[in-house]
Order: C-alpha cells, then structure tokens, then sequence
C-alpha cells in the first residue's frame, strides 16, 4: 500500500474528512483508478457530482506531491489506487412530535490518491 513506496516512483496524497459517504466518494474515485493523470482530471473536472471537486484538490496535490519530493515526470504518471475509506460520523438531533428526539448521523469519509510513474516500455 502507501506505506511500501517502491523506487521512489510514486507519489500519494489523502484527505481525511470529506463530508460525503464513503459510496458516493467510490464512485468518483472508481471514474479515475488506472487512468492517465491527464484523464484524471478531465474526468474529475467535467463531473457533476459534488465531492468530485474535493477529489481533484487531492488529485493535484499528489501530482503536486510527485513532482516536488520525488522529482517524477508529471507526463508519465497515471492513477495507481484511488481507495476510500470511512472517517468520523457526525451525529445530530433532530426535534420529533411529543418531545422526543431523533439521531441524524452526517457521514465523513477519507481518500487516498497514489501516482505511479509509467515506465518508457510500456
């Protein structure tokens, strides 16, 4: 995973507290996993769901990430992984009749973005 960076030849960023569920945020992250960077943010820039703009953010600033630490070729890197995991849940009352109350629970979610640099063969 993002641990075990092998070579230097790639380059991750995450973002920890999206405030989307984690199904919604997949779907955005599955639109660019395995893609060129440049289809990346086509993909992302185009799309009209809403946490696709906070993707994009955690997308250039892995590129950004690629670029400045581990002097990567930006024209030869493409989406590795894009995985999505669940964060903290928000949890709010909402009034109800006879003076009770219910829990309104508000879903955050994290992502983690890798870039890898393609190599010349292939």
């Amino acid at each position: 995973m993002v641990d075990k960076l092998d070579n230097k030849k790639q380059a991750f960023a995450k973002a920890k507290s999206i405030r989307t569920s984690g199904q919604k945020l997949n779907l955005v992250a599955k639109s660019i996993r395995g893609c060129n960077i440049k289809v990346a943010i086509d993909q992302l820039t185009f799309s009209k769901k809403r946490v696709a703009k906070e993707v994009l953010k955690v997308l250039n600033s892995a590129i950004a990430n690629a670029e400045n630490n581990f002097g990567l070729d930006i024209d030869k890197l493409m989406v590795q992984e894009a995985y999505v995991g669940k964060s903290i849940m928000m949890k709010r009352m909402r009034p109800r009749a006879r003076g009770r109350a219910a829990r309104i629970l508000k879903p955050f979610s994290k992502i983690t973005i890798l870039l890898k640099e393609i190599e010349e063969g292939k």
